[in-house]
């Protein structure tokens, strides 16, 4: 069922749910018997013993062990000891790496048991996630990670953090407003999905899959069907185990040959001989064999492994060390990858000036240019409106600093932090005492406060040009300049310049409210507003990928980006950092889907940006790649990320942010998030690539 395209009440009626009580509890006991706990079917993880033994698979080693059974057989006890020390060290160190990496990859996860709100038997409870069943009732607040796919019924501003699955970077509103039947799921505002995260308001949903039925478990489905393939160093192993093989029994049929035919001519050829030639061939063709390539490969890979773990890259399999070293495209996922995935106000227009705001992230790291000075009113009443009309807060946990509610609330309490004006001094000096909440309707929220010098301020943020028409002055230092149409068009200028760079524009303004007006009425409380400015907001890219991106070029590695967000912002983000340059192809999930595989092969190595994908797109962006012959590197964090992750040759998936269905089909987890990691973990496979390389040669 279409459940986004469906009617409330045919939805009640179909999965036989109460909106008001929702399931009593022996109806919700019955389903979970019938559908099952609300998880993910795990995939298969290899025990200890499997893992031990997988080292055996290798061709080199079995060619070893046939060595070893021939030198035993010959009566070279020595020689088979040597070469059972060295396949029993190359599978011990194999079998060391491959365990630590996973035990690692389990502590990274911190697996919690999460609980949700739900109405049963028309009381409010709180149960485990694993216990919801189609038909529940569930009760969201800011904060939860939501456990099932459900259908809205009742909202209350509510916004959702939906990167996890979609990769768009902004919270996403939700609404009730039924959407036609092929609606993309990125755009399904009436449904919320299973892994993402309630940052602002509160709702109600009717559970309408659980575990495997929801999209987060379709995408699972996908990644197991997704068949693993060989490394470029075990396709290169195998086929010098193969040459090695046929010479070494070369060896032995010219020997054998050769001896026969000159015993036969010298009339010398009788059953002792023979056996004597036979054996003499035996260990010549073991002697052909370089029994200590296998240790000598094994050695520089599990060196590396170790390398990039303390570089905060944890390699699951050893053969992905050298993968790296080969690696010759990166499609990288954007939001968290590139960027960190924390909301940032990058530009400022107040009082008639524009103002770059420098630092990422939520770190209130940063510095105004050109400066903007707290003793100007214009700018103080900016900042301190932005942390009093918000309900986010900033916090730091072991030198992380995180916001904890909506993202671009954070945003404002993280600019005004940069300037040196604190969230809890200023909340506890400007008590709240009154609110008109957002609504996708109002597109704007204002808050009352009592101020220190006794007046009651309201502040009012939203879309510029919703609080533009509301709005008869504008704040210029310490005086209220009347709003001419000169003043209209200046801030609209600013408003659109923004735009264009891709941030997402907040404008706030206030006014001062009398003692005798009602602080609950909007049409008193949102009139004769003063605005005091615009500030201009992104995910933007982390430092540190610029210089990554700059590598990559520089040896000769192509940088994609990939993601499921919106064009503009995409592409500027990837100019930033130089992925994106004049002349190169933007390709949406659209143009995609509306282009033959033939087609795009022919244009796939002159698109440097992809938007609005989905998962199965992303797919078919890292096929397209590896059918022209390159080693594909495919980084991400959300589910939607998984297929691509397990069909290149080598996934890499995000160890803080990243979802486990994410870390489970990757070869490879950053502990820090960081594409730079990347390109210094490339750089480590390189040489330890080149040390193999020589040693063949040798």
């Amino acid at each position: 069922m279409n459940w986004h395209a469906t009617d409330i009440d045919a939805i009640v009626k179909h999965l036989q749910t109460d909106p008001l009580r929702g399931l009593n509890p022996a109806e919700a006991q019955e389903r979970l018997a019938q559908h099952g706990a609300n998880e993910l079917a795990r995939g298969h993880r290899a025990s200890p013993v499997q893992l031990f033994f997988g080292q055996f698979k290798n061709t080199l080693i079995v060619i070893l062990l046939v060595a070893t059974v021939l030198s035993a057989l010959l009566g070279e006890i020595v020689d088979a000891a040597i070469i059972s020390l060295i396949v029993l060290f190359c599978a011990i160190l194999g079998f060391v790496q491959e365990y630590r990496a996973e035990r690692a990859l389990d502590a990274l996860k911190r697996m919690l048991a999460p609980t949700i709100n739900v109405l049963r038997g028309g009381t409010e409870q709180r149960i485990p996630s694993r216990e919801l069943v189609p038909g529940d009732i569930m009760l969201l607040e800011a904060g939860d990670r939501i456990p099932a796919d459900a259908r809205l019924i009742e909202i209350h501003s509510l916004k959702c953090d939906e990167a996890p699955l979609t990769g768009e970077s902004f919270s996403v509103e939700k609404g009730l407003k039924l959407l036609a039947t092929d609606t993309a799921v990125a755009d399904r505002h009436n449904l919320v999905f299973t892994g993402t995260t309630v940052t602002y308001g509160r709702g109600k949903a009717i559970v309408t899959g659980t575990a495997m039925n929801t999209e987060f478990g379709k995408i699972a489905e996908q990644v197991s069907a997704v068949s693993t393939e060989k490394s470029p160093l075990e396709k290169r192993t195998a086929e010098i185990g193969r040459w090695l093989g046929l010479i070494a029994l070369g060896v032995c049929g010219v020997a054998i040959a050769v001896s026969i035919a000159r015993a036969w001519m010298g009339d010398q050829l009788n059953v002792g001989l023979l056996l004597t030639i036979t054996m003499f061939a035996i260990a010549l063709a073991v002697a052909a064999v370089p029994e200590a390539l296998a240790a000598i490969v094994t050695g520089a890979l599990a060196v590396g492994m170790h390398e990039m773990a303390k570089r905060n890259a944890l390699v699951r399999r050893m053969p992905t060390v050298e993968t790296l070293g080969c690696t010759t495209v990166i499609c990288s996922d954007k939001t968290g990858t590139l960027t960190k995935g924390e909301m940032t106000a990058r530009r400022v227009f107040v009082g008639s000036r524009t103002s770059e705001v420098s630092g990422a992230g939520y770190a209130p790291t940063g510095s105004f240019n050109p400066p903007l000075p707290l003793d100007d009113n214009a700018v103080r009443l900016m900042l301190t409106g932005g942390v009093l009309c918000s309900d986010a807060g900033l916090s730091n946990d072991a030198g992380r600093w995180f916001v904890k509610g909506d993202s671009t609330e954070g945003a404002l309490v993280v600019l005004a932090a940069k300037a040196g004006l604190q969230q809890q001094q200023t909340r506890l000096a400007a008590p709240r005492i009154g609110e008109l909440p957002f609504s996708s309707e109002r597109k704007r929220m204002t808050t009352v406060h009592r101020m220190p010098d006794g007046r009651h301020l309201a502040f009012v943020k939203g879309a510029p040009e919703v609080l533009l028409d509301r709005c008869v002055s504008a704040q210029h230092h310490d005086r209220q300049q009347p709003l001419t149409d000169a003043a209209r068009a200046q801030i609209l200028a600013a408003n659109e310049n923004m735009a264009k760079d891709a941030l997402r524009v907040l404008a706030i303004a206030y006014r001062e409210v009398r003692a005798d007006e009602p602080i609950d009425d909007e049409e008193t409380i949102e009139r004769g507003l003063t605005l005091l400015g615009l500030i201009g907001m992104m995910d933007p890219p982390r430092d540190e990928a610029k210089e990554a991106v700059r590598v990559c070029r520089q040896v000769h590695i192509r940088p994609i980006m990939i993601t499921g967000d919106h064009k503009l912002t995409a592409v500027a983000v990837a100019a930033e950092i130089d992925i994106y340059r004049e002349g190169d192809l933007v390709l949406t999930g659209d143009d995609l889907s509306r282009m033959s595989d033939e087609k795009f092969a022919e244009i796939v190595d002159r698109v440097s940006v992809y938007a609005r994908v989905s998962p199965m797109d992303k797919l078919k962006i890292v096929r397209a790649w590896k059918n022209r012959g390159e080693i594909v590197a495919m980084t991400g964090d959300g589910v939607n990320d998984a297929p691509a992750l397990k069909h290149a040759d080598i996934g890499i998936a995000m160890g803080i942010s990243g979802t486990d269905v994410a870390k489970e089909a990757a070869d490879m987890v950053l502990a820090d998030d960081n594409f730079a990691t990347i390109v210094r973990a490339i750089e480590r496979g390189r040489w330890i690539y080149d040390n193999i390389k020589k040693y063949l040669t040798y």
